[in-house]
This record gives structure tokens, sequence and C-alpha cells, in this order.
């Protein structure tokens, strides 16, 4: 009886080897695959960074064709910089945690938004429910 307890334990424990082995070499290929992923973006950001400063400085070169070079370099720095602050608070999640106004519903349709009254509700008077409205019981009208 010893002995098959001893067979099973060396059994489970080469199982347990073959699946950490398995395991192992499956996030070793999926880290290949995301560093090879990785270098491909930071490569892709150079470029776009060099195209980005060489844009802006045909812009300068532009703008100093009809302005003095300092107010050419200026301009081009205040857009920039407008733009950076744009993309800065586009890339901000909400300071709440709410969901933006943006957000769509299930489907992908925008998400409903409750209508705004125009004016303040008068005392004593209670606007009338919708006849659509789900959390009205069936047994009240």
């Amino acid at each position: 009886m010893e002995r098959l307890e001893h067979l099973d334990k060396h059994l489970v424990d080469g199982l347990a080897q073959a699946a950490r082995e398995a395991v192992r070499d499956e996030l070793r290929e999926q880290a290949r695959g995301q560093r090879r992923r990785a270098a491909l973006y930071a490569g892709s950001g150079a470029a776009a960074l060099y195209a980005g400063a060489a844009v802006s400085l045909a812009v300068g070169l532009v703008l100093d064709l009809v302005l003095p070079g300092w107010a050419a370099a200026l301009i081009t720095a205040a857009v920039l910089g407008a733009l950076a602050y744009a993309l800065r608070g586009a890339a901000r999640p909400t300071a709440s945690g709410t969901v933006p106004a943006q957000a769509t519903a299930d489907g992908g349709r925008p998400a409903p938004v409750p209508a705004v009254p125009s004016a303040p509700p008068t005392a004593g008077v209670v606007p009338p429910r919708p006849e659509s409205d789900p959390d009205t019981p069936h047994h009240r009208a």
C-alpha cells in the first residue's frame, strides 16, 4: 500500500512539473510576441515624433515668410501647446469615475439622456409619468 502511495505521489509530482513547464513555455511565447509588438509600437512612435517635428518646422518656416522669425516660432509653439493640452484632456479619465457623455448603451447606440425641464416645477404639481415606464407596477395605471 505504501508503494502505491509513493507511486501516486511520484506521478502527481511528474504531472505538476510537466504542467509548469507547459505554462512556462506558453508564457515565454506570449512574452516574445508582446516584446515584438512593443518594439514595433516604439518605432512607430519615434517615426511619428520625427514626422511631427518636421511638420512643425515646415509650419514655422512658412510663417517665417510673412512674419519675423520669433513670431513664427511663437505661433508654432502655441499651436503645438494647444494641441498637447487638448490631447491630454481627451486621454484623461473623468475625475469622478462617471461615464463620459459619449458613452453608448448596449448595441452601440448612444445612451439615452434624460430631458432637462425648461423651468423648475411648481409646488403641488406632479408631472405625469410616461406610459411605458418600466418602474410602474402592472396593477397601477
